[in-house]
């Protein structure tokens, strides 16, 4: 194994019979503990619709470390054909979830089930259906970008021989097909991590802070690209980030986590309703305004340069504010109804400060 530039290499080794234990690199499509090479020749992944309630669904799933509660009863339910986003401090418990939803641990107490299979030990679940890039991507360094992805498509049992230069372009590293992974940068060697996991046409993807080491260009190729599969192959996506932002325009479904617990699962479109709305006020004499307007009922706090208000009143009729600051003689230089941004929001929600 070589470690280096963010990144984890593994070198090739004679492919086993089967793998004795549990590993940190398990085979995207092959299950740990199940034979490597018994993968029948002519296996193409299942594409017909099954009933099922969820894609993925946790019953008070939680995970120990000694006298350390990484994850505490925690039900997700994740529908199919939705973007999940899995918001989270770092150590809120993201990346241990995602390890006990792929069977890489064993919870300590609790079920999880996915894509209508329960997860269990020894390996048991649907992983030739299921894509998934966990922390940092893993790769063969002495091979080349094709050479990787190739090893990648046997292994899963794809007999199209046309799937790995179809995820090639699809990941925008047609460029770098015949150069070294070991020599990629990091936001390419992401890219093939990704390809990798979306080589066998997976129903589930399940990835890790999917934009950590991207560029802002890189950060849009992926969102546009997972945005696009779920919406033309019905692909269900379970993503984990601490970037706010990235997953508000992407999710359709959020679930924010905090030391452990899952503190929120809401529809994307709820977020922006239960977001808190004010209206901020700026005058030349803000000492006078607060007067004015706090002998009128509203409740105001001053904030450096500006007033704001969370009343009701104020926020639906601004103008009858700007009415009683002009009769005053302090008419206001700017009045706007602001809502709080996602990052105060999830701050709010966690009772974090900065």
């Amino acid at each position: 194994m070589f470690a280096g530039g963010g990144k984890t290499v593994f070198y090739p080794k004679k492919c086993p019979r089967v793998r004795p234990a549990p590993c940190e690199f398990p085979i995207i499509g092959v299950p740990t503990g199940e034979p490597l090479c018994t993968i029948p020749s002519g296996y193409r992944p299942n594409r017909k619709c099954t009933y099922m309630d969820y894609a993925i669904e946790t019953n008070h799933l939680s995970k120990n470390y000694g006298q350390v509660c990484a994850v505490d009863s925690v039900d997700l339910h994740v529908q199919p054909g939705e973007i999940y986003g899995f918001l989270g401090l770092n150590g809120a418990g993201k990346t241990t979830t995602i390890r006990a939803l792929l069977g890489m641990i064993r919870p300590s107490s609790g079920s999880v089930q996915v894509l209508g299979q329960p997860v269990g030990p020894n390996g048991r679940g649907p992983w030739r259906r299921i894509g998934h890039m966990v922390e940092s991507p893993a790769a063969y360094p002495e091979l080349t970008v094709l050479e990787n992805l190739e090893i990648a498509r046997r292994l899963q049992g794809v007999t199209d021989k046309n799937a790995t230069l179809r995820v090639i372009e699809q990941l925008g590293i047609a460029a770098y097909r015949n150069r070294k992974a070991g020599t990629l940068s990091t936001g390419n060697f992401h890219r093939l991590g990704l390809a990798r996991a979306l080589l066998h046409q997976p129903e589930l993807l399940i990835l890790d802070e999917p934009a950590s080491g991207l560029d802002p260009a890189g950060v849009v190729e992926i969102r546009e690209l997972i945005t696009r599969l779920a919406r033309e192959q019905g692909l269900t996506v379970f993503m984990s980030s601490h970037i706010l932002t990235e997953v508000d325009r992407i999710a359709t479904r959020i679930g924010v986590i905090h030391k452990g617990r899952l503190i929120e699962e809401l529809e994307a479109d709820k977020l922006i309703e239960i977001r808190a709305r004010r209206l901020e006020i700026k005058t030349r004499d803000l000492a006078a305004a607060q007067c004015v307007l706090s002998e009128a009922g509203y409740a105001v706090s001053a904030n450096e340069d500006k007033l704001s208000t969370g009343d009701q009143r104020a926020i639906d009729a601004p103008e009858e504010v700007a009415t009683l600051l002009v009769n005053a003689g302090t008419p206001p230089t700017r009045l706007a109804v602001e809502q709080e941004n996602l990052e105060d929001y999830f701050l709010r929600l966690t009772g974090e400060t900065i």
